[in-house]
């Protein structure tokens, strides 16, 4: 079995203007990343004094939460526009802790899936799994378990 060219994660770092419970804006400092062998999903890492916390979205939502409304549940993207007239993404994760609603650059989201899709293009995602090496992990018979 041929196994496709590993490229390296993909990162982006951006700023979140979020807004906190008493309705001031706040700005967290977020990582976007994207690993080949996961191809369906981005990462954000929200940076905050008290640790980093990490969500899993969808490469497909985040895509459409730039033209439309999209997602169901914990997350949902969709486009809006700021106060200086600037395309931004708003993203709405809900969590049993709590809810976070933060506003994006809608350009750099969309840099950074360009990106994503330059390095695994629509349609290609299942070819970067490795079901045997998940399977083997799962079942914990894995030859490079650690």
């Amino acid at each position: 079995m041929t196994h496709p060219t590993r490229h390296p994660a993909l990162t982006h770092d951006i700023t979140l203007s979020c807004v906190d419970p008493w309705g001031r804006t706040v700005d967290v400092p977020t990582t976007l990343g994207y690993r080949q062998e996961d191809p369906y999903a981005v990462s954000l890492t929200f940076h905050s004094h008290t640790g980093d916390v990490e969500w899993v979205v969808s490469r497909t939502l985040l895509l459409q939460g730039l033209a439309a409304p999209a997602g169901e549940g914990d997350v949902k993207v969709y486009p809006s526009i700021d106060e200086r007239a600037r395309a931004v993404t708003i993203l709405d994760f809900s969590s049993p802790d709590g809810r976070l609603v933060a506003e994006a650059s809608s350009r750099e989201i969309q840099g950074f899936l360009a990106k994503t899709f330059a390095a695994v293009p629509v349609g290609t995602e299942s070819r970067h799994l490795d079901l045997d090496g998940l399977v083997a992990a799962l079942l914990g018979s894995g030859s490079g378990a650690e």
